[in-house]
């Protein structure tokens, strides 16, 4: 059977497929749609920048339009979602617990995760917060900040963060829900009450290899080397994962026009035939999160997408080439730019700092239509009622260079 020849753009096209990023959503969202999006990714990764939406409820407008944020809070507090290090510190389906159990149990390989030495030196303290929490209920790390007059001596301590940061990364305790975007932890035994390791815990090579399985599904289509990064895993024979993905009809090979070898996964087969014939069409114009599943791999982005991103808030002003916070954004199926922006939230305004086209983009009608219209869905979802512009490329948004006013959603 001759390997299916595909070119970068139907590639790109099959990638967008299988994240929900090809085509703009066909209806409104629903709250299910958290979860389902979600599960669709695999991973929703967290981040706590507020210069504009924080990441993680980014991520999902991009793919499902104009929702409520507070949809995200709920689905954790519902226990359809938990939290755990993943690619980094993610939200995943409660589901896929058994997924990251096995880290749980061994948190000293976590490496600056997790603290084995502090966990020793203040075992007494640690053992104290569990009984408290298991007396009194979920606890945030703030409610321990400031001492409390009346209250026993032990609240008088101030290492509480790092506490239950090590007991989260040891899976003793969970987050039930998020206050103000802050986390609050119960025991995880109460969260999953009907789990059993003696019964229910995988092996780590199979919790890897379903880890490794929903990458390739969250991918769609990947190179080998693409597939281990999503869950960070490290020292797997993908060689032989791969083989056995073959060998299921999990994936199948295809031949990618610039990058050579590459996989498609089973579900994105019905579309393939469209792909190579160039009838797979992006339509979706959308500002994307910098952790987005799309462009934290830096490699990745670069190779499939020729989209070279650097996260610069951690350089020193001076430094930085595009600006402290910047967003991708992508236009039917391309990342053709990239923005600085920086949500006045008193104010009521999306302020778009600087703007960028990657070389070779050049403004146009439909780059134009798509862009403003991706940037004013944006804004409105974050409750701005104008966006002001401040560097713009020559010849883009012409007619409104001064700004934009935006009708309330």
């Amino acid at each position: 059977m001759s390997v299916p020849q595909l070119s970068l753009t139907a590639a790109r096209h099959l990638h967008l497929a299988a994240q929900g990023l090809l085509r703009k959503p066909s209806r409104r969202a629903k709250p299910g749609d958290i979860l389902s999006t979600i599960q669709r990714m695999s991973l929703l990764q967290i981040d706590t920048i507020n210069i504009v939406a924080r990441s993680p409820y980014l991520v999902l407008f991009s793919r499902l339009g104009h929702y409520p944020q507070h949809w995200l809070d709920d689905a954790l507090r519902n226990g359809d979602l938990m939290e755990y290090w993943a690619h980094e510190a993610c939200f995943l389906p409660r589901e896929d617990f058994a997924l990251v159990r096995h880290r749980m149990l061994a948190p000293d390989k976590m490496g600056w995760k997790y603290r084995e030495a502090w966990m020793q030196e203040h075992a007494e303290e640690i053992e104290q917060l569990i009984a408290h929490i298991e007396q009194n209920g979920p606890v945030r790390s703030a409610d321990f900040e400031h001492p409390r007059k009346g209250t026993s001596g032990w609240w008088e301590w101030k290492p509480h963060k790092r506490h239950l940061e090590g007991l989260f990364t040891a899976g003793k305790v969970m987050v039930v829900e998020r206050r103000n975007f802050q986390r609050v932890y119960d025991l995880t035994q109460r969260v999953v009450p009907h789990w059993d390791d003696t019964r229910d815990l995988l092996s780590q090579d199979a919790a890897e290899y379903q880890m490794l399985e929903n990458s390739a599904r969250s991918l769609g289509l990947f190179r080998a080397q693409w597939l281990a990064d999503y869950y960070r895993l490290r020292q797997v024979n993908l060689p032989l994962v791969l083989e056995k993905m073959q060998e299921t009809g999990t994936i199948f090979p295809v031949n990618v026009e610039q990058l050579g070898p590459a996989w498609i996964h089973s579900s994105l087969m019905p579309l393939l035939e469209q792909a190579q014939a160039g009838k797979l069409v992006a339509t979706h114009s959308a500002v994307l999160s910098p952790f987005d599943p799309v462009v934290w791999d830096r490699k990745r982005a670069e190779q499939l997408f020729d989209f070279s991103y650097r996260l610069e808030c951690y350089t020193p002003a001076p430094k930085r080439q595009f600006g402290y916070f910047v967003l991708p954004l992508l236009h039917r199926g391309r990342l053709v730019g990239r923005m600085d922006a920086k949500m006045h939230r008193k104010e009521g305004m999306l302020e778009i700092i600087a703007l960028y086209l990657e070389d070779g983009v050049k403004p146009g009608h439909s780059l134009e239509k798509g862009l403003l219209g991706a940037i004013t869905e944006f804004a409105r979802w974050q409750g701005a009622l104008r966006v002001s512009f401040t560097q713009l490329p020559a010849g883009l948004f012409a007619a409104c260079r001064a700004g934009l006013e935006i009708d309330a959603a």
